[in-house]
């Protein structure tokens, strides 16, 4: 009996353990909230029940995620903890009486939990010089940068004091989610899950210009320290952070008895499909903070607050068909045209099915009785298929695109079955502009509304069409005159001349991009070589992998796409490289560069390098002969030195080369 305890014990805590690395770390949930909070409870009832097989490492011990290494780590100064999770209001009532028996005029505040990242939010003189997320409680990461973009974040604040911090929720918007959604399905990418993990996966970019077109949004709910000002209360510190210009925790209510806070829970819950972000339950929390000091904490969870959790909402319907759509990459996606069902404040009437192995792995069908949920309260998803058998037939995939016939490629590394016809209607608008762009064929004045208004007047249906344009084809187009229209087909005629990386950059091929590219055309040198390239042979090409080799093959044994290449080669396009190097005297030697160099951007360095006869990679190995180190270089230094491979600075760099 008892090994089967700790055997279940152990199992639970590697399941927890999996999903919180899975919810916090990779920002990619594999169960919902309320699955992963039940199986929490068990652990933490049994190791209650069982002390002898409890142990300090254990995710019931642990807050949360831990600090990831691309950002600087953040020390908290008030430790972030998480709450306790209660599922009945007998459970609510129970820790409300606990606290009444011995405080007679306590009273309570009941606000909504906003379902997103907490963060903590540092002002020095008004100023914010800091902000970070809540990590494991103790330590987190440091994003201030990213999180200056959230324009609900004020960046001077009227309070010139030494110190205030303050902790919020940063969170996305359902209508900001959405559009992410389909913009993430249109380029044929996983989309995000729900507005909790798009948020975390934004707010922890390292680039803060893609956190900025993301929208964020954020609530306050705490001070967490201040200098120069005291506050009685939680609503009074509530109050106080509105007026000094913050976006504070909404509905909050005050509520000084048991059916007070159920009722304030219940209204909360009724105004969950209302709401334009995410929630997913209900927070009760001593009003005192004085009596929240007394009260203190456990190692994981304060005495004086309980998170009541909601359970999603699941609705029985039937699916009447599956309809494949395909993305602006070739992706082709499924979607669930179901029986009409109410749900979580609407009708639902559509159910994305994500991909093949989504479908294979529930056995769906058409006419198979299903039952669905809102995933983060807004996208339909299906929980389970109630005519599941594991034998049974189930949706079989097309073989041909349905917008364009041309065959489809089952892509096993992202579990996607695409169309890789480059001229397939459904990609068309996508694929001629991404062959425009600057690093690709370059033609200026081609961006995304050119190319739709030319698809839109039937005078391109593939990138071979564009040179094909004359003058009087654009004079009359909206938007154009005689002056624009000859600059864009001087600026075509120009791009012919672009050399062979461009051109196969251009095309779009999956998992090829700017420097594969470059790669293949520096070590391949024509078209008709790379057309007629095995995967073997490409395997042979430094820098090129099993996948991408694999994605080039099947690329060039579609007809459409040979057949385009031949068209373009008919109007003159470069289908051949000339290395230009200016001398031979980093011949046959391989470089990495890392941090920060004084003089040269990596750019320049790699090009110097490279009109030099040397070669350039992103990765330290056995193979590498030299590693040219910048100020704050990291890893790859390190794996420099467990490797004994020779390392350099700048100026040692242009020594050698002089």
């Amino acid at each position: 009996m008892s090994d089967d305890i700790k055997n279940k014990i152990e199992q639970l805590r590697n399941k927890i353990n999996e999903y919180s690395d899975a919810y916090y770390n990779k920002d990619n949930p594999e169960v919902s909230d309320y699955e992963y909070d039940i199986l929490y409870r068990q652990l933490r009832d049994l190791e209650e029940q069982f002390p002898e097989f409890a142990v300090n490492n254990s995710p019931t011990k642990k807050v949360g995620g831990q600090a990831s290494e691309q950002f600087s780590p953040v020390i908290h100064r008030v430790r972030m903890d998480s709450l306790r999770d209660v599922f009945s209001y007998e459970e609510v009532i129970a820790f409300f009486e606990n606290l009444k028996r011995e405080y007679k005029d306590i009273d309570f505040i009941v606000e909504p939990k906003i379902d997103g990242l907490s963060c903590s939010l540092e002002y020095e003189n008004g100023l914010l010089v800091r902000g970070s997320t809540r990590g494991n409680g103790d330590v987190g990461e440091d994003v201030t940068l990213n999180l200056k973009t959230i324009k609900s974040i004020p960046q001077e604040i009227d309070f010139k004091n030494d110190n205030l911090e303050v902790r919020g929720e940063v969170y996305m918007r359902k209508a900001v989610f959405d559009d992410l959604v389909k913009e993430q399905l249109e380029r044929g990418t996983d989309p995000f899950k729900n507005p909790r993990n798009a948020a975390a996966g934004s707010l922890r970019q390292k680039d803060s210009k893609i956190t900025a077109k993301r929208k964020l949004d954020i609530f306050i709910f705490n001070v967490q320290s201040v200098t120069g000002m005291s506050f009685d209360t939680h609503a009074e510190a509530l109050e106080k952070l509105k007026d000094l210009g913050f976006s504070i925790v909404p509905n909050y209510k005050k509520c000084s008895t048991k059916d007070e806070i159920i009722d304030s829970i219940e209204k909360i819950g009724d105004m969950r499909s209302s709401l334009a972000f995410d929630i997913d339950g209900a927070v009760v929390k001593v009003n005192d903070l004085h009596l929240r000091e007394e009260l203190g904490a456990t190692a994981k969870f304060p005495r004086w607050a309980v998170a009541f959790k909601y359970k999603p909402e699941e609705k029985e319907t039937k699916i009447l068909d599956i309809e494949i759509n395909v993305g602006r990459t070739g992706a082709l996606t499924p979607t669930a045209i179901l029986e009409p069902v109410f749900i979580s404040g609407s009708t639902v009437s559509r159910a994305v099915l994500h991909n093949e192995d989504y479908i294979k792995s529930r056995r769906l069908q058409i006419g198979d009785r299903v039952t669905i949920r809102k995933a983060g309260e807004i996208i339909p998803e299906i929980v389970s298929n109630l005519d599941y058998n594991e034998n049974k037939d189930y949706f079989e995939y097309p073989k041909i695109c349905p917008s364009c016939s041309a065959p489809v490629v089952r892509d096993e590394n992202m579990s996607a079955v695409r169309c890789e016809n480059i001229s397939c209607p459904s990609r068309l608008l996508y694929n001629i502009t991404h062959f425009c762009e600057k690093n690709a064929m370059d033609i200026e004045g081609m961006g995304e509304q050119t190319v739709k208004l030319l698809i839109d007047n039937n005078l391109i249906k593939s990138p071979a069409d564009i040179y094909a344009l004359k003058e009087e084809d654009l004079i009359n187009l909206e938007g154009f005159g005689e002056k624009s229209a000859k600059n864009l087909i001087s600026a075509i005629e120009k791009s012919k001349s672009k050399d062979l990386a461009s051109f196969i950059n251009a095309l779009g091929i999956n998992y090829v991009g700017e420097k594969a590219a470059k790669i293949i055309a520096e070590n391949l040198e024509s078209m008709d070589k790379l057309k007629s390239a095995t995967t073997e042979q490409l395997l042979q090409i430094d820098g090129i992998g099993q996948i991408t080799a694999e994605s080039i093959v099947k690329f060039f044994s579609l007809p459409e796409n040979r057949n385009l290449i031949s068209k373009l080669e008919s109007y003159g396009l470069n289908m051949s490289y000339e290395k230009t190097i200016s001398s031979e005297k980093l011949s046959g030697l391989k470089f990495v560069i890392t941090g920060k160099l004084p003089t040269y951007s990596r750019d320049e360095m790699k090009n110097l390098i490279e009109k030099n006869g040397g070669k350039v990679s992103n990765s330290v190995s056995k193979k590498t002969d030299y590693v040219i180190i910048g100020d704050d270089a990291g890893s790859k230094e390190k794996k420099a030195d467990e490797l004994g491979v020779k390392k350099m600075n700048e100026s040692e760099f242009l020594e050698m080369l002089s």
